[in-house]
């Protein structure tokens, strides 16, 4: 027997503004996931898609601690033979920030359709600024 769960209309879903300048990548990507899955909040059901709005700004001032810069590599699998490519971190920072953190925070989340949904509410932002004003995000506490 399934259960529903109807989503009441006084529930939005908040929106929260996450600074990564000069923040770990993985304890970021650890919070954001948090937030995206609804465990911030009091009424958290692991069954229920209940996590707020993420917004990323800054990601291109993301750091890695380590020797990670250099030595962790990232790969993309084009579907064709011979068309895995790799890259360092050092480079995917500088060419796709966005695609780091947002990697990194997949990782993180449960693999089912509910992660899949969560993953369309993290907007993540090279530099400073966004669209996403009107919606008023209040800044994160972590």
């Amino acid at each position: 027997m399934r259960t529903f769960i109807p989503e009441n209309p006084g529930d939005a879903r908040g929106w929260q503004l996450v600074d990564a300048a000069n923040k770990p990548l993985g304890r970021l990507a650890v919070n954001i996931a948090n937030v995206l899955r609804g465990k911030t909040s009091a009424k958290f059901d692991p069954s229920v898609d209940t996590g707020d709005f993420v917004i990323v700004i800054n990601a291109d001032k993301l750091c890695l601690t380590g020797r990670k810069m250099t030595q962790k590599e990232y790969q993309r699998y084009s579907g064709w033979r011979g068309g895995l490519k790799t890259f360092s971190a050092e480079t995917m920072l500088e060419k796709h920030p966005e695609r780091m953190i947002m990697e990194a925070v997949w990782g993180m989340l449960p693999k089912n359709n509910i992660s899949r949904w969560m993953m369309t509410r993290i907007k993540v932002y090279r530099g400073a600024e966004h669209p996403h004003i009107a919606q008023k995000p209040v800044a994160a506490a972590f």
